[in-house]
């Protein structure tokens, strides 16, 4: 077991606000054992080199799809939209092996931590090598998951999701879904085979329903009272307008009003997107408890639609950040591009906030860390006693950041800097980011450069 530490910061964001000369205390665990404020630094403590705030829970995450970053970008000889971008996603699952998925997602999960973020939520589909289709559990897969969240250092929330059909009504899987596919039974099998071994690496375990169209009514069910992890459950829902039309067609409901009617949603579900919500689906969405999983930039990169964010936030909704297909892989770009979506449709600026004269920034960074931490299953957060010491170390001597007070070190960050301005990441008071490089990096990178050569060849 490791040795309990003490850190000394100048200022650092407590859920109660900033504060200044704070001393952690971290125990053998990684947790937060003591906070001080007003204190000098201590002969024993180790100097943080700028002001601190909580690293972020990403609630969303498909880590193979990094390797496919910026390789959907060439107009097809249709209108391109999610459904185009999907039929290039197939094509790489094919090229795919374990190694290859491993490597990728290490690559991934080391970026993500630069990025600001500590905990990833891992929406995991890819169950099967295509040459494994048939004679696979999916077992090893997800443990090549587990093993790349261990190797970069990060906190691991793992949903397998259940997937069985190609759209609405339990229509057969077509070739390119293959590779994702489950029946109930062998789904919990996998259930079961994973509880040991996540309990054994220390990762949250969970499960996701794919989406409405991907899973019946009966089977979503079925998987859901049997289920015992007690994890969350999270499920795409109303990503695209298609999706909408194609719900309504088969159930005369819309899919954000289906869900809410049909199960019982509450503080463990994660709605994914639900991009397209009415506004009496927004007010139920809000009251249910369920966490709203937002993933700006991805949903910008396919055209998806904007989220009703400040409208979801006025009725008390919760919500966190996801990088999805991980086209970024920043805290500050995905707040950034929620921010700028809102002011883009209303045509007024500083949308997302809690109320005159309070800080875009700020009220993004609370939200996301609340909701985060719910949609990944963490009972705590923030830099508070009890959570783990999962800490930004934003760089003091930015002239940004240097000349920034309070908030203004947030909105800094989000809106002038992006991910330059984060120096230092720990995670459980372990050092994964110094100085803005992954403690591993030139070993991921070898092995990440390897495994795109072997995809794209």
């Amino acid at each position: 077991m490791k040795a309990s530490q003490t850190l000394f910061c100048e200022r650092a964001l407590l859920p109660e606000g900033w504060a200044n000369d704070v001393t952690i205390g971290v125990d053998q665990s990684g947790s937060i054992a003591s906070i001080e404020c007003g204190t000098v630094l201590g002969q024993d403590s180790t100097l943080l080199a700028g002001p601190v705030v909580p690293a972020l829970p990403n609630l969303h995450s498909h880590g193979f799809q990094r390797a496919m970053a910026g390789l959907a970008e060439i107009a097809g000889s249709t209108v391109d939209s999610f459904w185009t971008w999907r039929d290039t996603m197939y094509r790489l699952v094919g090229q795919m092996s374990l190694d290859d998925v491993e490597a990728v997602t290490t690559k991934l999960y080391s970026e993500l931590l630069k990025g600001g973020f500590s905990q990833v939520v891992e929406f995991h589909y890819f169950h099967h090598a295509l040459a494994e289709v048939g004679r696979s559990d999916g077992f090893e897969m997800s443990s090549r998951i587990l093993r790349s969240a261990e190797t970069a250092g990060i906190g691991l929330t793992h949903l397998p999701v259940f997937y069985a059909h190609a759209g609405f009504g339990g229509l057969e899987p077509n070739a390119g879904q293959r590779p994702f596919i489950h029946n109930i039974d062998s789904f919990l099998a996998l259930l079961d085979r994973l509880t040991p071994a996540c309990k054994a690496a220390d990762v949250k375990l969970g499960l996701a329903i794919h989406s409405l169209r991907a899973a019946t009514p009966d089977e979503m069910r079925a998987v859901l009272s049997s289920e015992q992890t007690g994890g969350p459950i999270h499920i795409h829902v109303a990503e695209q307008e298609r999706e909408v039309e194609d719900c309504l067609a088969w159930s005369g409901s819309r899919p954000v009003s289906y869900l809410l009617d049909e199960f019982a949603v509450d503080e463990r579900w994660c709605a994914i997107h639900a991009t397209h919500m009415t506004a009496e689906e927004t007010a139920r969405l809000a009251k249910s408890g369920a966490v709203a999983g937002l993933c700006p930039a991805t949903e910008a990169n396919l055209g998806d639609g904007i989220y009703p964010a400040s409208e979801f936030l006025a009725q008390g909704g919760r919500f966190g950040i996801g990088t999805d297909s991980h086209v970024a892989t920043s805290v500050a770009e995905e707040l950034r591009v929620l921010e700028y979506g809102q002011r883009l449709r209303d045509r007024r600026r500083n949308r997302l906030v809690s109320g005159p004269g309070a800080s875009v920034g700020r009220t993004l960074i609370d939200a996301s860390l609340s909701g985060g931490a719910q949609a990944a299953g963490l009972k705590t957060s923030g830099i508070r006693v009890g959570a783990r010491a999962d800490l930004v170390v934003l760089d003091g001597a930015n002239p940004f950041i240097v000349a920034a007070k309070d908030d203004q070190i947030l909105d800094r960050w989000i809106f002038a800097l992006g991910s330059e301005a984060v120096r230092d990441v720990m995670v459980r008071g372990d050092v994964v980011v110094q100085e803005g490089r992954h403690w591993a990096e030139e070993r991921i990178n070898s092995d990440f450069a390897r495994a795109l050569k072997r995809i794209l060849q």
